[in-house]
């Protein structure tokens, strides 16, 4: 099965503003590659990070050299006047997927309660642009948008919480869970289950997270439940990652595992990556 992590960060300078990430000033595409190929991953998503300014130039440039193992999932300033324009044309760039916006801080998160994002939405679903989204404290608001918006699809980062933007650890770092869950009643609503051992307080496979993920899962369905790390701040190799999911949840059924580590994330985020990479390589 194909294995497609839905979250990583590649950046070229400065140091990581969430100090839950490595504080290196940089993590390349070709670093990523490496570990990638050693732990068995066959693609990434690249969420370019906010501290470095030439992150989204970078992302182009690794979906550019590695045709079908990088994508991209952007941003693009929301109070700019051309934003508006931008979503309109948003997937024509090589490698995008859709964009990534946190809403733990102001005035964003005022943004997606008082109707000031009203239009992003309306633009979204026409330009079939998928939005993901680090909410926590926001889960009802997205309901409401789901309902408003049918059409638009939209993802729930990092299992709902605030992902390294917490130190909270085990059923603390997941007292959001019931808003998260219901959100699974909206056909067009995803969770990313990224970064789940940086919840856990307890070594691999960090069981503290299993019961969070299991729900997760059975209110959502395969098809709307992607693996994935951001693994520049996990606690443990990208390999574990993998097999936390794939060796250590007995309740995951084999025939959903290649749904949940790869195939539902390119389904939803309309990544024909495999198509992609025989393209490149003269197939």
């Amino acid at each position: 099965m194909q294995i497609v992590d839905a979250q990583i960060h590649l950046w070229g300078s400065g140091l990581p503003s969430n100090l839950a990430h490595r504080q290196v000033t940089s993590f390349s595409a070709a670093e990523a590659i490496a570990m990638m190929d050693e732990a068995g991953v066959d693609a990434a998503v690249i969420h370019p990070p906010p501290w470095d300014p030439g992150a989204t130039d970078l992302a182009f440039a690794a979906v550019h050299k590695h045709p079908g193992r990088f994508a991209i999932m952007g941003e693009t300033a929301l109070d700019q006047l051309t934003a508006r324009e931008r979503v309109a044309h948003w997937r024509e760039q090589p490698g995008m997927l859709g964009l990534r916006y946190l809403f733990l801080k102001e005035p964003m998160r005022t943004w997606l309660h008082d109707g000031t994002l009203d239009w992003l939405w309306r633009e979204a679903e026409r330009a079939d642009v998928p939005i993901a989204m680090l909410a926590t404290d926001s889960l009802p608001a997205i309901g409401t948008i789901a309902a408003r918006y049918p059409g638009l699809r939209l993802t729930i980062d990092h299992l709902g919480g605030r992902g390294g933007n917490t130190t909270l650890k085990d059923a603390a770092a997941m007292a959001h869970m019931p808003s998260l869950l219901a959100l699974a009643k909206y056909p067009n609503v995803a969770v990313k289950a990224t970064g789940a051992p940086g919840y856990s307080s307890g070594a691999y496979p960090y069981a503290s997270t299993h019961p969070f993920l299991q729900q997760i899962y059975e209110a959502f369905g395969p098809q709307r439940t992607f693996w994935g790390t951001d693994i520049t701040k996990m606690p443990c190799s990208w390999r574990q990652c993998i097999t936390m999911f794939t060796a250590e949840l007995p309740w995951l059924p084999e025939r959903d595992k290649p749904l949940v580590m790869g195939q539902a994330i390119c389904a939803w985020w309309g990544w024909q990556r495999l198509a992609s990479s025989r393209r490149e390589a003269g197939g």
